[in-house]
């Protein structure tokens, strides 16, 4: 039997018992154990944080078994065992306002049955600090709080101000507890994909060591390079042997495809784990982190804030927006890049911005694709069909098949969009564009009021001008004046400028001339 790849499974004590492939954190959480107390981690989907709460769960239960032959057999002497308190906030849909409290009820119940209840204990905050109090006492030792997935509730909620309000009160009460037993606890970690500004939920727990884009922490989740070459050798000759690469190509394709995440400026890349997993399983390249979902929420904070894609290519923002959500009131990027979806591409130091982009192709791909039928008429289980069938247009040099496909996706503009025309057509192109850039080579340059665009294959150049509301003839003028077709003028392949005018009125393209 080969290798058993850990796909889809977050629990330390089932991959170690039964014998899946496992990479070695353990010197990593030693290390998180012994220098602090309170810490927060904020990761994407599927990127290791209920694997880590598991680790430490079996740590801080004295399984040392579990541990032979990582780096922590060595390293831990004493193997103390605490009460731990795991909250799974994962496991319900919080689709009313009492989902929450029933949810963090339930767990409270359990806790109660056994460390013991205080019928003056009311609300779910006095009982959960009531809890942490009684555990302590009963053990003899300080409790563990392990939090996984601590903003679900408030991610659900997104778009629903009474209720994500009520689940903010609730919940900065119940993290309250934290701070008001101190002295009772040994350790605690809250794991989540987003974080909630200090002025809510964590206003009362200002205490939390926050190690998201902390560098001795960059690679607690997910896997390094060195960490796939060192594991997974074998398994990359097997994948390069069944697409016919070589080992190099094959390392090159998962770069391309899965590294790319930076939690710090200028940290080593990190690959996403769970589509590696997937990969070496199959030995098939595939979008398998996409392919688990993509929260609605994302397009509606979009859409909400009429914000312009071009922008997500090469946002720029500081680091107090990127610390909360609650900055998405103006700006939907916190979230965007909270959930994996944006990284840290650059870092200017003296005005303290930080640049960010896509992580890797995956990223990139997935999510114009998942765009494309919320912003278009093209039909979710069409759009690949129809961008592929633009981008063959293209290399094929029919550029009246590829302008009358362009026609289609900006069909049936919605009419409550007809103030933000112009916005919806650069939205709709950045989409369409972005994903021909992925088979071909695209270059952008915008600037208020229209999109210029140069569209290269191994046989054509296409050097693109768009009016709104001018004329096609315009447009073409406008490459002949200001000359962007020169840098192509001894290039061996055949250059065609195309002039293109959008109507507000038809809310579409009305005329393209080409030379």
């Amino acid at each position: 039997m080969g290798k058993l790849y850990p796909v889809g499974i977050q629990n330390f004590e089932k991959i170690r018992r039964d014998g899946y492939c496992y990479i070695d954190k353990t010197e990593t959480i030693y290390r998180l154990v012994k220098t602090g107390s309170y810490y927060f981690l904020s990761r994407p989907r599927r990127f290791g944080k209920s694997l880590l709460v598991s680790t430490l769960e079996a740590y801080f239960s004295g399984k040392k078994e579990l541990f032979e032959g990582l780096a922590m057999q060595e390293l831990e002497k004493e193997w103390k065992r605490y009460p731990i308190l795991h909250l799974d906030l994962n496991t319900e849909k919080y689709d009313t306002a009492e989902a929450l409290d029933k949810k963090l009820e339930l767990a409270l119940s359990e806790w109660e049955s056994l460390y013991g209840s205080n019928p003056h204990e009311k609300s779910l905050a006095t009982r959960f600090e009531g809890t942490i109090k009684r555990a302590a006492a009963k053990a003899g030792e300080r409790v563990v709080i392990l939090i996984d997935e601590y903003d679900k509730p408030m991610l659900q909620a997104i778009g629903d101000q009474w209720r994500q309000d009520a689940y903010r009160s609730t919940l900065k009460a119940f993290y309250g507890a934290l701070k008001s037993q101190d002295g009772n606890i040994r350790f605690a970690l809250l794991t989540g994909v987003t974080k909630f500004g200090k002025v809510s939920v964590f206003s009362d727990l200002n205490n939390l060591e926050d190690i998201s884009r902390d560098s001795a922490y960059f690679d607690i989740c997910g896997i390094t390079k060195e960490e796939l070459l060192k594991n997974f050798s074998e398994d990359i000759k097997a994948l390069a042997t069944t697409n016919g690469q070589t080992f190099e190509q094959a390392c090159e394709q998962l770069r391309t495809d899965y590294d790319g995440y930076h939690f710090y400026p200028d940290s080593p890349g990190i690959y996403n784990p769970f589509s590696l997993l997937n990969t070496f399983k199959k030995r098939q390249y595939g979008y398998y982190w996409f392919e688990t979902g993509t929260p609605t929420y994302l397009v509606e904070l979009l859409k909400l804030h009429k914000y312009d894609l071009y922008r997500m290519a090469h946002e720029k923002t500081t680091s107090n927006v990127l610390d909360s959500i609650d900055a998405a009131s103006t700006n939907p990027i916190p979230v965007i890049y909270q959930s994996g979806y944006l990284t840290i591409k650059g870092y200017i130091p003296e005005p303290r911005i930080y640049e960010l982009g896509f992580p890797n192709r995956e990223v990139e791909e997935g999510f114009m694709n998942f765009l494309l039928p919320y912003y278009t008429s093209i039909q979710e289980s069409e759009s690949g069909f129809a961008i592929w069938d633009f981008i063959s247009d293209v290399k094929s040099g029919d550029i009246d098949g590829f302008m009358e496909r362009l026609q289609s996706f900006l069909a049936d503009c919605p009419y409550e969009l007809a103030k933000d025309i112009e916005l919806h057509y650069q939205n709709v192109l950045f989409i369409v564009f972005r994903l021909a850039g992925l088979y071909t080579k695209v270059e952008y340059h915008t600037s208020r009021g229209r999109i210029d665009l140069v569209l290269q294959t191994d046989s054509y150049v296409y050097v693109m001008e768009f009016k709104l509301d001018g004329s096609a003839e315009q447009a073409l003028q406008q490459i002949e004046d200001r000359q962007y077709a020169l840098p192509f003028a001894k290039d061996s392949r055949k250059v065609y400028t195309i002039g293109v005018n959008f109507s507000s009125e038809t809310r579409n393209i009305d005329k393209w001339i080409v030379k």
